[in-house]
């Protein structure tokens, strides 16, 4: 008879050969062990008091509050005392709203406007996803779509499933933490003659950098020179430099120098209209009777992919836009806002030279727009996540929204003391 004690290692060498204790050895050291928690979820899991959050993408006040303008409230009450019926909108939406959009892109006096066919879109996502799906469809070049290096994440996935092959161009200096012209300028020279050209207007996200008016107009020629097809992104106009026509400038200058381009439209970030959705996408044609055929097959398109866009979001914008009283107090509102997003970037630099900070943060100046790439490594965010309870993206990311008075002089301390 065996030993008790051979017994039990026996029996012990049986169970650790058992497929059952395998499993449970493999549960033991968990296949995602190493799955690290997102931002949203890491910032909830910190109980510091005075944590901050620079991940949101939307605007916050200087209490770190969601915001809705004056005029936004206004202008849902005018809306829903009308007592207006809730039929179906045409596929291509409220006309009211895509005629008054078409407006505040363009310019009133614009070229454009009497052979422009525009939609009303599922916001600025919708939009490009419509653009996209008519390139694809007509376009009748390279179906290659060039966006900048680095550009919004949801840029590639939205042109990629409507069935583009998307390539970069560089754009984003890491040395200089600023644009990378010279760089931009060869890869449009350098690429096919007639590819598609995604451009922000203003505000580019996520860095925060924008081409000059002047470095613009050598964009256009570059485009022009090489046959390229311009699609402009512009989800920030207003909201970038508070003021509407400048933040358009890009958009205006290509069309006036015989740029038939398309554009994508949003009003979540100028309007605070996030979860209303409201967009639109207009293309430039070449004539009026062009404008009819586009604008047909732009119905065709979206009949199958939502059949035709909500109605609320589009009447606020509509009557913020048509009433001459709400527009001028709107355009204000946004002003306030971009103003609140300026102030905060020279406070946070400002903090950091005050510290003594040797690091050079005129970029955090230079840059505009709600985001802001301040230049750090990945595993400097990590500390500030870690040690300081500040929490962005990897890539040195911030949303200058969730900046505040309050927490400005904390932020640049942390900043000061992973970077120096």
């Amino acid at each position: 008879m065996l030993p008790a004690l051979r017994v039990a290692t026996r029996q012990a060498a049986i169970r650790r050969a058992s497929p059952t204790f395998a499993l449970q050895a493999t549960r033991a050291a968990s296949t995602w062990a190493n799955v690290p928690q997102g931002i949203t979820e890491a910032f909830k899991a910190d109980s510091f008091e005075k944590k901050i959050n620079l991940g949101v993408g939307a605007y916050r006040d200087d209490q770190g509050k969601p915001y809705v303008l004056p005029s936004v409230r206004s202008a849902e009450q005018k809306v829903v005392s009308s007592n207006l019926n809730k039929e179906y909108a045409g596929i291509t939406g409220v006309p009211e709203f895509t005629k008054a959009a078409a407006v505040l892109a363009y310019g009133k006096d614009s070229s454009a406007l009497d052979r422009l066919a525009i939609t009303q879109s599922i916001s600025g996502t919708g939009a490009l996803r419509i653009g996209a799906a008519f390139l694809e469809r007509f376009y009748p070049g390279d179906k290659t779509i060039y966006i900048p290096t680095p550009s919004w994440a949801n840029h590639k996935a939205v042109f990629n499933d409507a069935g583009l092959k998307v390539q970069q161009y560089r754009y984003y200096d890491k040395k200089t933490i600023g644009l990378d012209f010279d760089g931009m300028l060869s890869d449009i020279k350098a690429a096919p003659k007639g590819s598609i050209f995604l451009f922000h207007a203003c505000a580019h996200n996520p860095t925060g950098v924008d081409p000059t008016q002047e470095q613009w107009k050598e964009i256009s020629d570059a485009v022009k020179a090489q046959g390229h097809y311009a699609f402009f992104d512009m989800a920030y106009q207003g909201f970038a430099s508070g003021n509407t026509d400048k933040d358009a400038f890009a958009v205006r200058y290509f069309v006036e120098q015989g740029h038939n381009i398309c554009l994508a439209q949003s009003f979540a970030k100028n309007m605070g209209l996030y979860g209303e959705r409201v967009g639109a996408f207009s293309i430039v044609t070449a004539s009026a009777e062009e404008k009819k055929r586009v604008d047909s097959q732009i119905k065709i398109l979206v009949r199958p992919l939502y059949s035709n866009p909500p109605i609320h979001g589009a009447r606020i914008a509509s009557t913020i836009l048509n009433d001459q009283a709400l527009y001028q107090q709107w355009l204000g509102e946004v002003k306030d806002m971009a103003d609140r997003i300026i102030t905060m970037r020279g406070l946070l630099k400002d903090n950091l030279e005050k510290l003594g900070s040797a690091h050079d943060w005129s970029h955090i100046t230079s840059q505009i727009g709600m985001f802001a790439y301040t230049g750090l490594d990945a595993p400097l965010m990590d500390k500030l996540a870690k040690e300081h309870s500040v929490y962005a993206t990897k890539d040195g990311r911030i949303s200058v929204a969730g900046i505040t008075t309050g927490n400005v002089a904390r932020l640049a301390e942390a900043i000061y003391k992973v970077k120096g």
